[in-house]
């Protein structure tokens, strides 16, 4: 009987580790992907066609373009930056513009550390019980928002801030909160009754997020 416990409870333990990893441990030293394979974790580029061209990256020297929201995201990931692959991270350059904001939004397949490179971000997330974890961070401090919660940014300083996002998985997901709701096709109706706007103001909303 013992012994039939024991190895229930190894057979538990091992369940436990996988539902609770991140990305799958790497069994190679690397597997820098083809181009044409980037983000699949199946196959690897020739060792003998790997170079330090492949670990190295420099499309983030400079910010991106500004949105609608004074916001710019340059996501760092196998696709991009071969050397990633099966590593289980990635990254994303963040540039604000005085006033920008990056929407709430969450990751659901990792957590998130953010390093400030410039600037003043007031930033947070709202845990599963709706209590926020907020402040405002400064240029060479850190602030980490857990798997799969919401959490936000917004450049409360004078000048452009930037900050660099680090993820603990190759393809940590992105979904923003007011794109999900009214760019996708919820039913009106539902959406009427949920937040108490007319059919008119929901329209609007919709025309403002569904992706062109």
């Amino acid at each position: 009987m013992m012994q039939k416990r024991a190895v229930l409870l190894v057979v538990l333990l091992l369940h436990s580790h996988v539902v609770f990893a991140s990305d799958p441990d790497p069994v190679l030293d690397f597997c820098v992907a083809p181009k044409s394979s980037a983000n699949s974790n199946h196959s690897c580029k020739n060792s003998s066609a790997v170079t330090v061209e492949d670990f190295t990256f420099s499309g983030i020297k400079y910010p991106g373009n500004y949105s609608q929201t004074g916001f710019s995201a340059m996501p760092v990931n196998s696709n991009v930056f071969p050397g990633l692959n099966t590593l289980g991270m990635s990254f994303v350059r963040a540039d604000f513009d005085v006033g920008g904001i990056n929407v709430p939004h969450f990751h659901p397949r990792a957590t998130e550390t953010a390093f400030v490179l410039e600037g003043r971000i007031y930033s947070g997330f709202v845990d599963t019980s709706n209590r926020i974890f907020a402040k405002v961070v400064e240029k060479g401090e850190v602030m980490v928002f857990p798997r799969g919660l919401l959490h936000f940014q917004m450049n409360v300083g004078d000048t452009p801030a930037s900050i660099l996002g680090s993820f603990n998985s190759q393809n940590p997901g992105l979904q923003k909160i007011p794109t999900a709701i009214f760019g996708s096709g919820i039913k009106e109706e539902l959406l009427e009754k949920a937040f108490g706007l007319s059919a008119r103001e929901i329209a609007k909303l919709r025309r403002k997020f569904v992706p062109h």
